[in-house]
């Protein structure tokens, strides 16, 4: 099922909408957290084509979500308030509820790219260290000297959302245990990406903990799954820790880029880790086109916890009181 199928939303009336979340784009039990993102994109899209139509302000170029409590497969309903109209740009917060929880709650500024004027400089800005080349044209074949398609992640049965997913990582290995670079497509050959689910985008990525947790075992690698088999693999996996959850704190995204309406086939995303400590830990993510332009920033705040705080059953908690 396509990424715009799964995460199609409804107009209930002018500033509330509903969704449905699907078992296949969980982590565990929880809805993964781009795929809830990418909901999120739908509502404002479907919020600025309706309600905010006179704006002519298309295009989210910032986002903020805070992940208030764990999402659940199923209903979802999104109510907008409008909260700054402008010429420029406009802001909207969103609340996203499941069962009268108050779960994610978001501002969002959109504005039109395709008519943005101003001054504009080269910044000589590079990703750095740089990433090998490549040749786009060859990941789809898997021929690319220098990138390879990694086939599955580890705990894919765990992890359900990065199945959604092709991807390829540099044959020779990541820079470091802290950074992932990875090409990737959507695994529906139909499917593309657009500006409208780049928040799924910008949160599917191997996860940069388990290059520690997994006792140095680039489970990443192109090359350990070429050299183990399957079995193998999850012999080794078992080995060395069970499963983790990584929940989302707080996702930040900049777009910098209108892609094609149509969308494209492959991105490009550099995942980084500045620090990891006490169970809590960012990431920044690079998100570029196969044309090398900057396409979108975006910034998390995580938590790794066990997978059992992921699996065990809902309770109700009373207003202010956190549970993940």
């Amino acid at each position: 099922m396509k990424l715009a199928a799964v995460t199609a939303v409804h107009q209930i009336d002018p500033h509330t909408y509903s969704a449905d979340f699907h078992d296949a784009w969980t982590i565990g039990n929880v809805p993964h957290g781009g795929y809830v993102t990418a909901c999120f994109q739908q509502v404002v899209r479907k919020h600025f084509d309706t309600t905010l139509r006179k704006q002519n302000q298309p295009h989210t170029i910032t986002l903020h979500l805070d992940f208030l409590r764990r999402t659940q497969i199923g209903p979802a309903t999104f109510t907008v308030k409008d909260v700054k109209l402008g010429r420029q740009t406009s802001v909207i917060h969103i609340t996203l509820r499941q069962d009268d929880r108050e779960e994610v709650v978001g501002y969002i500024t959109n504005s039109n790219l395709d008519t943005e004027t101003g001054v504009s400089y080269p910044s000589g800005w590079a990703i750095n260290p740089a990433p090998p080349s490549t040749d786009v044209s060859k990941l789809d074949s898997d021929t690319d000297r220098l990138w390879g398609e990694r086939k599955a992640w580890p705990f894919a049965d765990f992890r359900k959302a990065t199945q959604r997913i092709r991807s390829w990582f540099p044959r020779a290995g990541q820079h470091s245990p802290a950074i992932v670079d990875q090409w990737l497509c959507m695994r529906d050959p139909g499917d593309r990406f657009t500006n409208d689910n780049l928040g799924f985008v910008a949160d599917v990525f191997p996860q940069i903990i388990e290059s520690f947790l997994l006792g140095g075992l680039d489970s990443y690698s192109v090359e350990f799954e070429k050299n183990n088999s399957a079995e193998e693999q999850k012999a080794r996996m078992a080995k060395h820790s069970a499963r983790m959850w990584y929940p989302t704190l707080l996702l930040n995204l900049d777009v910098k880029k209108a892609l094609p309406a149509e969308g494209v086939k492959f991105l490009f995303s550099r995942v980084q880790a500045k620090a990891i400590k006490n169970g809590r830990y960012d990431l920044e993510v690079i998100i570029k086109d196969a044309e090398g332009d900057l396409v979108a920033l975006s910034h998390h705040v995580c938590l790794a916890v066990s997978a059992e705080r992921n699996l065990a059953a809902r309770w109700k908690v009373d207003i202010g009181e956190t549970k993940l």
